[in-house]
């Protein structure tokens, strides 16, 4: 694969045979209306297929498909020692159809294929592993036996929720599906997989491949189309037992709103960030400050453990910042096609004017300044390409410290003490991840347990994200879901006593 070119790659994606219906109770299937939405490049603005416009009929035929699967017991009560044989194909299934799944991830978000091919942390391989982990850890889960009295049994068993509805992202698409379905597969539930409305492709292809692995027809269904629409309805869906969702905190609001008016189906949610990265002056500067520009400028920016907030010590901050802004010429975006691109364009002309709104805004606000960036550019004819932006002299109160930006925009706050560093980075109404750079052992203790988050990276930066043996997850309004390790089987399973009495 290192030696095939830019044209090399359109060449395949021209060639492939793409799949835009919705996949129901084993069959790919039109929505009930027969509407169908426009799916776009975000390289060219171009619609390249057609997907389902689902509806609330095609949602409830899903659910019920699903419903129907789990109670049959035809997946919820298969041993665990088959589910797991199922998901270890579904696995190997990924990896022999390795370029397509990185074709559609490319082509859907515009990710370069470069990382959606990367064999040691791409998009693909992600989805790989965290199914094969998940189905190696399914025969391992064990229930307890509680002390209780002589004569008597006290059980504690793990059972599955019953019917999951995943609802996904479009930053990643293929790696935060795999992350929900299997787990939630492997602990016997059955799912309905609702993926964003404008990356849905690799999730449709995934779904077929489940069914050649050997899983049930019912027990995978995928809708797709309108987000706010089906989101709401699975929601408030009566016969939904939980909802797992990555997405914005005001959506997350929502669901916990639709559960409380309908079932108290469980709500797991994984929201935004506006993580902080701190930078002492014993850290190793040049290192620093390259894994800065990968916390910010990957993917466009468009990841939510992002670090976009760089917290800088006093005493090194006009040195370490020059690096930072040399580096970041290095993650100019290019065509998502060339093998040699780093990053692609934003999702979509929406994200686009997100990102130029914020820039206005970081303009406007009184003290900033804008030290490398904040234009578009024309990578390619009707791309959402945004260049790597930086802003100093920020604030923490600032409206670009505090909100969650979701592209290549990275905000620099100076600090004089580690305290005051603590105080900044918990400043805010979200806490996903964190860095801290220091080669002073108890600094790096004191800030990694005193930062509010959930993902803590030390003289690194997005390592807990690529661990799937370690839980993923974060504090306040960034939710309250796990996803990940063998915790993430906790979302998707009920704790169930039963206590047997044998005196006579």
């Amino acid at each position: 694969m290192a030696n095939l070119t830019r044209q090399d790659w359109e060449a395949r994606a021209a060639d492939l045979q793409i799949e835009g219906r919705a996949f129901i109770n084993g069959n790919y299937v039109d929505a009930v209306s027969g509407k169908t939405l426009p799916n776009n490049r975000s390289s060219t603005g171009q619609a390249f297929v057609d997907i389902a416009s689902c509806g609330t009929e095609d949602a409830d035929l899903a659910v019920s498909a699903a419903r129907d699967s789990f109670e049959s017991g035809v997946w919820s009560k298969k041993a665990p020692a088959e589910r797991k044989a199922v998901l270890l194909e579904w696995a190997r299934l990924f990896a022999a159809n390795w370029e397509e799944l990185a074709l559609l991830e490319s082509l859907d978000t515009g990710k370069p294929i470069a990382c959606t091919m990367d064999d040691d942390g791409g998009d693909v391989h992600s989805a790989i592993r965290t199914t094969q982990w998940s189905a190696e850890a399914i025969d391992k889960i064990y229930d307890e036996v509680a002390p209780s009295p002589d004569e008597t049994l006290a059980l504690v068993t793990h059972v599955p929720v019953g019917v999951v509805a995943a609802i996904t992202p479009w930053n990643y698409p293929l790696a935060t599906t795999a992350w929900k379905l299997a787990p939630a597969l492997g602990a016997g539930n059955s799912v309905v997989m609702k993926p964003a409305t404008n990356t849905p492709l690799t999730a449709i292809r995934i779904a077929g491949l489940a069914r050649q692995a050997g899983l049930p027809d019912g027990v995978l269904n995928v809708i797709t189309g309108p987000g706010a629409l089906l989101g709401e309805h699975l929601g408030r869906h009566m016969d939904v037992d939980c909802v797992t969702f990555t997405g914005s905190t005001p959506v997350g609001k929502k669901l916990m709103i639709y559960s409380g008016e309908s079932n108290l189906k469980r709500i797991y949610n994984e929201l935004g960030g506006k993580s902080a990265n701190i930078v002492f002056p014993d850290a190793d500067l040049d290192k620093a400050a390259a894994r800065q520009c990968a916390a910010i400028f990957f993917n466009s920016g468009q990841t939510c453990t992002a670090g976009s907030r760089l917290l800088v010590h006093e005493d090194v901050h006009d040195e370490f910042v020059a690096k930072v802004i040399e580096q970041a010429t290095n993650w100019l975006p290019g065509d998502p096609m060339d093998p040699a691109t780093l990053i692609g364009p934003c999702i979509d002309e929406r994200q686009c004017n997100t990102v130029a709104d914020y820039v206005r805004i970081g303009l406007e606000e009184d003290g900033a300044t804008l030290a490398l960036g904040g234009k578009r550019l024309e990578v390619t004819p009707g791309g959402h390409y945004f260049e790597p932006t930086i802003f100093t002299d920020v604030s923490n109160d600032m409206r670009i410290a505090q909100e969650e930006i979701f592209g290549p925009v990275l905000v620099v706050i100076r600090f004089g003490t580690t305290d005051e560093a603590i105080a900044i980075a918990n400043d805010s109404i979200y806490g996903l991840a964190g860095g801290v750079w220091t080669n002073d052992l108890a600094t790096a203790h004191k800030v990694a347990a005193g930062v509010r988050t959930g993902n803590m990276n030390v003289n690194t930066y997005f390592a807990c994200d690529n661990q799937i043996t370690m839980p993923f997850g974060g504090f306040r309004q960034t939710g309250n879901g796990i996803d990940k390790s063998m915790h993430a089987f906790d979302d998707y399973t009920e704790i169930k006593s039963v206590f047997f009495d044998f005196r006579s």
